[in-house]
């Protein structure tokens, strides 16, 4: 009789005290797979999530297009290109201000004509242009060794060097 005393007090006794050890590992178990295991939310790491501003997801499009820009080669082609127009129309805009364009040093008293100063003003522009995207070449190449001296990495530092040498020639 006490034995099944004792067996009719513990089951109700158990059900109405609480939960067991086993209820409580259970427990703890989940609060850790919610915490660091697979049922754990996974949190966006994007600028505007963590208090920067917020900037869209980029599509594989732009990712390519900005690959493309932070190329060797689109960095030489820009810097050449940019030059030419910059240094000619620094040419075209320096021989319009200066007085003497067009003048003929052996005859200083002929006026030149509309063609002899727009000849002049061209030859000074395509001077100037030409000095200018060698200017540019050179800068990017002394950036492009800065780089490759800073990161450790082979740029194509030498490709400039070699896109100057034609006009040099000329």
């Amino acid at each position: 009789m006490a034995a099944s005393s004792t067996g009719a007090a513990d089951s109700p006794a158990s059900a109405s005290a609480g939960p067991s050890l086993d209820d409580q590992s259970l427990q703890y178990s989940m609060i850790l797979d919610h915490l660091i295991g697979d049922k754990r939310p996974v949190k966006e790491l994007s600028p505007g999530v963590m208090g920067g501003l917020p900037v869209p997801v980029k599509t594989e499009e732009q990712k390519m297009i900005e690959r493309g820009m932070e190329s060797c080669a689109f960095k030489a082609a820009l810097a050449c290109v940019g030059g030419f127009v910059l240094g000619g129309a620094f040419g075209v805009f320096t021989a319009g201000i200066d007085t003497n364009v067009g003048f003929d040093p052996k005859d200083p008293l002929k006026t030149p004509t509309a063609r002899e100063v727009l000849r002049d003003m061209g030859q000074r522009g395509m001077s100037y242009a030409k000095n200018f995207a060698i200017t540019q070449q050179l800068e990017l190449h002394n950036s492009l060794l800065y780089e490759r001296k800073r990161t450790k990495a082979l740029p194509c530092g030498k490709g400039p060097l070699f896109l100057r040498r034609p006009l040099f020639m000329k």
